[in-house]
């Protein structure tokens, strides 16, 4: 006896529908022809000098003890916007907020954040908690970017980043193989603030 797929076919999926999935991270990518693997990624970093990092960091120290993190609104704001907006003070990269995606039924929602810088690609997803479930959908909007850009865009890897705006995980897709990457590095804020603008820099120089 066959079990049921995991996926529906006769349903309509949106990207937030991953993270409700109770199935394992490794047969819903498969659903999708992909592998997930977990391991230590060698992340680009910038060198460069980054001249507002000092003050990024005292803005979060300052804020955090009176900010409450209860919702996914508040992190995205108080905590994520700050550091990507110094990404674009660092990069030449272009940011969408909420950009829509649709590839078919299965795949398609909005992007919390969309960063490019020429043909380097990195997505944001914002969560207000559990990370697993959450990359699960990162991997997912991977994924439907890498079928959305096809053949117009030349880059070999797409990354992404999965945040609760205090700590942050990154992951990769390599478009060849089909494999997706979740980092077992952690980078917490305000902690390693300079780790994660360092790699968000370098990923989009």
């Amino acid at each position: 006896m066959s079990r049921p797929p995991i996926i529906q076919p006769d349903r309509a999926y949106s990207f937030s529908d991953y993270f409700k999935l109770n199935f394992t991270p490794h047969d819903i990518l498969a659903h999708f022809d992909a592998t997930l693997q977990r391991q230590p990624l060698d992340l680009p970093r910038t060198s460069e000098p980054l001249d507002r990092l000092a003050d990024l960091k005292a803005r979060i120290e300052e804020s955090l003890p009176r900010l409450s993190l209860t919702s996914e609104i508040a992190r995205r704001e108080f905590l994520i916007a700050p550091v990507l907006t110094d990404v674009l003070h660092y990069t030449t990269a272009r940011l969408d907020v909420e950009y829509p995606l649709t590839v078919n039924a299965q795949l398609k929602g909005s992007l919390d954040y969309l960063l490019q810088s020429h043909d380097v690609f990195l997505v944001i997803e914002a969560k207000n908690e559990d990370l697993e479930r959450g990359f699960v959908q990162l991997a997912i909007e991977l994924i439907a970017l890498d079928r959305w850009l096809e053949s117009e865009n030349t880059a070999t890897t797409l990354y992404g980043a999965i945040s609760t705006g205090n700590i942050w995980q990154f992951g990769q897709l390599e478009r060849r193989s089909r494999t997706v990457t979740q980092d077992l590095n952690l980078y917490r804020v305000p902690a390693d603030v300079e780790d994660v603008l360092r790699i968000l820099v370098g990923i989009l120089r």
